[in-house]
């Protein structure tokens, strides 16, 4: 175990050697584990989506909480831990220093495993979905934390945009309000998770993996540059229409409204809404999203690698 400004850090023995052999690490949240899918499929997806990282070139690394502890990398019998446990809390950036204080298991989501990651020395993190402005955001001021972490952790975020449960156009201004460099690799439109596109056009695009990796660079050596999001779309053949994603959610807001659901509450309640709307089809695709956005992510990270050890 180490320590960080006194936050205890457990690296997993893979993860270790690579950032001491200098190799390219992606972060990987685990709230995907114990909220995302059902078991054992959350199982299932966890490995495949580490498989993915690792056959880009570079080594994952699951971030949880466990007795205290951050825990930088996990073994299967720590992810199957976390799959098969019940109420394991979904923790945030604000979260963090009281589940480490209490000892619980804790998940973690985008903005706390960046703070992890920032922690660790890892320069990437990986998620199919970001968190972002939420419908009605004008009236409850429902906005993800993932959002405001961007600002403050030095570590580019690869994704597939946001899950179009929320206002995709609100959390493209915050975004640029905020400062956050996005880019979309090749695809010129901001995805929508398991939709290729939210309809919404990114604010630039770039192919090249070695400019995106100078970009990074550039960004983190100008005054206040923080995180980075780079977007890329799921595959053609995994992925649903955006069209008939959004009747359902439509549909399921009007009735979370109905039934005062509120809250984290309201996703769970979409996504639930989605799922049983396409028949399913929604969690085959959610983890093919994860599957694609790993692999990406890890070949993004072997590249900033690469240019960085040839600067």
């Amino acid at each position: 175990m180490m320590f960080q400004q006194n936050i205890p850090l457990e690296f997993n023995a893979e993860v270790k050697q690579a950032l001491e052999d200098g190799k390219a690490v992606v972060a990987l949240e685990s709230n995907v584990i114990t909220h995302g899918l059902d078991y054992p499929d959350n199982v299932k997806t966890a490995l495949a989506v580490e498989d993915a990282v690792r056959k880009s070139g570079a080594v994952p690394a699951t971030i949880g909480i466990d007795n205290g502890t951050i825990l930088v990398g996990m073994s299967r019998e720590q992810i199957e831990c976390f799959a098969s446990a019940s109420n394991v809390p979904k923790v945030s950036s604000r979260d963090l220093p009281m589940i480490l204080a209490s000892g619980k298991m804790g998940a973690t989501t985008v903005a706390s495993s960046l703070i992890a990651a920032e922690l660790a020395g890892i320069s990437f993190f990986c998620s199919a979905g970001i968190g972002g402005v939420h419908r009605g955001a004008q009236e409850t001021m429902d906005i993800s934390a993932d959002l405001i972490q961007f600002t403050r952790s030095k570590v580019a975020v690869v994704c597939a945009g946001a899950k179009n449960i929320l206002d995709i156009g609100l959390t493209l201004e915050y975004l640029e309000t905020q400062c956050v460099p996005l880019v979309s690799y090749q695809s010129d439109d901001f995805p929508a998770f398991y939709c290729r596109s939210s309809g919404y056009k990114s604010p630039i695009r770039i192919d090249d993996e070695e400019i995106i990796a100078k970009a990074i660079e550039m960004n983190w050596a100008l005054p206040g540059g923080k995180g980075f999001v780079i977007t890329t779309p799921t595959k053609e053949g995994d992925a649903i229409d955006s069209q008939e994603i959004e009747l359902v959610v439509q549909k399921a807001v009007k009735q979370a409204e109905e039934e005062k659901v509120k809250g984290n509450a309201i996703t769970k309640h979409i996504m639930k809404a989605i799922e049983k709307a396409t028949y399913g089809r929604s969690a085959i695709a959610n983890m093919a999203v994860l599957i694609n956005t790993a692999e990406v992510a890890g070949r993004l990270a072997v590249a900033h690698h690469r240019y960085k050890a040839n600067q």
